[in-house]
């Protein structure tokens, strides 16, 4: 089994050394990840400029681009073979909501499973430093899971870890996204030239903590694992709209 193990904060982040091990018993792990801290890329592909690929160690490379361009590089030439699972993260920071739309680290567990493979998105809900000894060998119990049970076609997991020891943790509950209050600002600043720049910023995230939702969860204590499906059709909305007649 080739197992392709990629993230959004970079070839260099911690947590890939880490997961890589636990990982290391379902068969041959193959790390591609970006370059450099890709977070918030969403889904995007390098299609403007051409990219190159660095190789660190057998079966470790790094990609001058987004996590997307990483497991689609993974898929079509980069490996002798195509990757049978896909693994992303750990992410540092967590990945809850509607912010699963702006992250990178999701959408490399999205672009595993366009390609056919069971997927995992992981995030650790904290900023900060930690070892991630705890979560990675949760997601290597939670790959086991995985492949004894399988996962419906166009279906991945995405898993947000509470940051606290792990025997404190109050154990796993499935989930749905849940919503956050977006208090983004955009910040205008001069440079030393008098030029104007932005920048996008704003407060933490506040989150509405309605029960089953993936922040209630991790805030109880909880590790989060929430299905998503790649269908995004409202299929309660077909008929009113079909009653339009915008043919006319």
């Amino acid at each position: 089994m080739i197992v392709l193990l990629t993230n959004d904060d970079g070839i260099f982040a911690p947590a890939l050394q880490r997961l890589k091990r636990e990982l290391a018993p379902f068969g041959r792990v193959v790390i591609v990840a970006p370059d450099r801290d890709q977070s918030a890329t969403s889904h995007s592909l390098t299609l403007h400029r051409p990219f190159r690929i660095h190789t660190h160690a057998t079966d470790t490379y790094s990609v001058d681009g987004t996590p997307t361009d990483c497991v689609v590089t993974a898929y079509y030439g980069l490996l002798d073979g195509s990757p049978d699972l896909v693994i992303s993260g750990i992410n540092h920071g967590p990945n809850m909501g509607e912010d699963v739309f702006y992250s990178g680290t999701v959408a490399a567990a999205i672009e595993g499973t366009l390609q056919g493979a069971p997927s995992i998105a992981a995030s650790l809900v904290t900023r900060e430093l930690t070892d991630f000894a705890d979560p990675a060998r949760f997601i290597a119990r939670l790959t086991r899971h995985v492949l004894d049970h399988g996962l419906p076609r166009r279906q991945l997991l995405n898993v947000n870890m509470p940051h606290r020891p792990w025997q404190d943790v109050r154990g796993v509950q499935i989930t749905r996204l849940g919503s956050r209050v977006y208090r983004d600002t955009l910040i205008k600043k001069v440079d030393p030239r008098g030029r104007d720049y932005y920048w996008i910023g704003g407060e933490d995230p506040v989150w509405e903590a309605q029960p089953g939702t993936d922040f209630h969860a991790v805030s109880e204590g909880s590790v989060s694992v929430t299905p998503m499906r790649l269908d995004l059709t409202d299929e309660g909305a077909l008929a009113g709209l079909k009653t339009w007649n915008l043919e006319t």
